[in-house]
């Protein structure tokens, strides 16, 4: 897990083959940056535009065997060597996602939101399985699973950092089922109507990380270890989330290394009915 930023996104880990560690590092250095050019820094949404049309435009160029403009150099040149591991549109797919973060929109249902986690998440559990070789639909569509799941649960975990931010993922049509209003959940107005919603939206979360569960003992080995611990550490924060009542819209929940006993012995433990 990123260790500067709170964002999810995956560097190689003691769990992770050696041989494969580079193409993970490569991956995650592209995706780190083109967040933070989303997401960093001073800069206005039109120079943020600009310069992600400029690193896509580079990664066009690396995928066509030419050299990247020098100043990304440090992303594309790795990049550039693992390509023959990794799926360019799926790249693509992640920059997608970072132009829509430069003006999210307000998401009229749940399908509409998970189009976003298409292509903001699940295309990282997509280019890991393509290294370890996996590619049957069975596999892709559980790690498809996971990948939204986590990526909603960052969004119920992240109340309050996206409130102040002007940022909500909650669609619409949950907000008029439990009737609560943008402006409270922006304004991050706790209270019962509130609660019930991010309970709904938590069982949502949760229903999705348990119909791709099963993958992560389906995959052999190291890769089957670490999905364990992905899985389990989302279900842990969706944990944490009811134990305080659903307060999320004040309190965000983290994990410590505290947590750390626990987590290992519910991989360890893991069972199809997660």
């Amino acid at each position: 897990m990123s260790v500067d930023h709170y964002e999810n996104f995956p560097v190689a880990s003691l769990l992770c083959p050696p041989a494969l560690r580079p193409a993970v590092v490569a991956i995650y250095h592209f995706a780190r940056t083109a967040d933070d050019l989303a997401d960093e820094g001073d800069a206005g949404t039109a120079e943020r535009a600009r310069a992600l049309r400029d690193y896509r435009a580079d990664l066009v160029a690396t995928v066509a065997g030419q050299p990247p403009s020098a100043r990304w150099a440090q992303v594309y040149t790795p990049l550039a060597r693992e390509l023959h591991r990794l799926q360019p549109p799926l790249l693509h797919d992640l920059l997608d996602a970072f132009e829509q973060d430069l003006a999210p929109p307000r998401y009229r249902d749940r399908a509409q939101l998970l189009d976003y986690c298409r292509r903001s998440a699940n295309p990282v559990g997509r280019l890991l399985l393509g290294l370890y070789g996996v590619d049957d639909p069975a596999s892709l569509r559980r790690s498809d699973a996971i990948c939204s799941a986590l990526q909603l649960i960052n969004f119920w975990q992240d109340f309050s950092r996206d409130g102040p931010n002007g940022r909500l993922y909650v669609p619409q049509a949950d907000l008029d089922r439990h009737g609560v209003s943008a402006e409270a959940v922006l304004a991050c107005r706790d209270g019962p109507a509130a609660r019930a919603l991010i309970q709904d939206l938590c069982a949502w979360a949760r229903q999705l990380m348990l119909e791709g569960a099963p993958l992560a003992l389906t995959l052999p080995g190291r890769v089957g270890w670490e999905l364990r611990l992905v899985v389990q550490g989302g279900l842990l924060i969706l944990d944490k989330i009811a134990a305080r009542g659903h307060d999320s819209l004040l309190h965000r929940p983290a994990l410590r290394v505290w947590d750390a006993p626990r987590l290992f012995w519910r991989a360890l433990t893991m069972r199809a009915a997660t």
